[in-house]
């Protein structure tokens, strides 16, 4: 693929802020370890990875907004443009050494994405997509999954767990979905799942609580994938309402459709 200079500003900043975590999930024991919430884990590998992102972005674009997780919201002279970073998505499994997390950058413009990076850094999983451009994994096209039908689909899903979420509204959605599907998947890396939707190894993928950090770089990855994503609602109010449901035109209509069934 050709790769534009802003991918190639991410691509740069994301390979650098991934030595510091690919050595510290080596050395997991080692990690220094704070309490953020209910079963929501900060390390000082996440923050560094952030700093190292921040620091990275801005040099290559300076006066660009930024938001990440750790750091939260920082304005820039430039109100057009802000790059929105989860540092480590996956929290959890690097902390008990699955080697299923990632880095997500994603660059709005005026309120659209235009540009999107998720980099799994144990397995050298690096998904790009660009508006208008397509995506990429490891600089080949990738497309949605063809299938039509949601029983011959393997579709992902967050799970709400202690401290975080409606228990009760998930144990329905996944009633509502487990009967009607080939198989559900919970793999712990929100912008992961999305490029997995992107790149058909998934069918499709729900989750509710999320932030938009955890979704910004993947919601672009889809929509270039020729996917479709919206909120539960089917509406693209993804940031605002926390929640996101992913797929191709058909499975995302029957997973919509299902997940409404749930709501009683």
């Amino acid at each position: 693929m050709q790769r534009s200079a802003v991918l190639n500003v991410m691509i740069g900043a994301a390979r650098k802020a991934a030595r510091g975590l690919k050595r510290d999930f080596g050395e997991i024991e080692q990690l220094q370890v704070s309490l953020k919430g209910p079963a929501n884990f900060v390390t000082a590998a996440d923050r560094r990875a952030e700093d190292i992102l921040y620091a990275e972005l801005s040099k290559a674009r300076p006066g660009y907004g930024f938001l990440g997780e750790e750091g939260g919201s920082r304005e820039g002279a430039d109100k057009s443009h802000r790059w929105i970073v989860d540092p480590l998505d996956g929290t959890t499994n690097f902390l008990h050494g699955i080697p299923q997390f990632c880095i997500s950058i994603g660059l709005e413009r005026d309120g659209t994405m235009v540009a999107g990076l998720i980099y799994n850094p144990i397995t050298d999983d690096l998904f790009l997509a660009e508006r208008g451009k397509g995506a990429f994994f490891n600089d080949k096209r990738i497309r949605v999954a063809g299938r039509k039908t949601l029983a011959d689909a393997v579709i992902a899903c967050g799970l709400p767990h202690r401290g975080r979420g409606d228990l009760a509204l998930g144990l329905r959605e996944i009633g509502a979905v487990q009967d009607k599907v080939a198989g559900l998947r919970r793999f712990g890396a929100a912008a992961l799942d999305l490029a997995y939707v992107a790149a058909g190894r998934t069918d499709g993928y729900w989750e509710r609580n999320i932030k938009p950090w955890d979704i910004a770089a993947g919601l672009l990855m889809v929509r270039e994938a020729g996917g479709f994503v919206t909120d539960l609602e089917g509406h693209d109010a993804m940031f605002a309402k926390g929640d996101v449901v992913a797929g191709n035109e058909a499975i995302h209509r029957d997973l919509l459709a299902a997940l409404k069934t749930a709501k009683a």
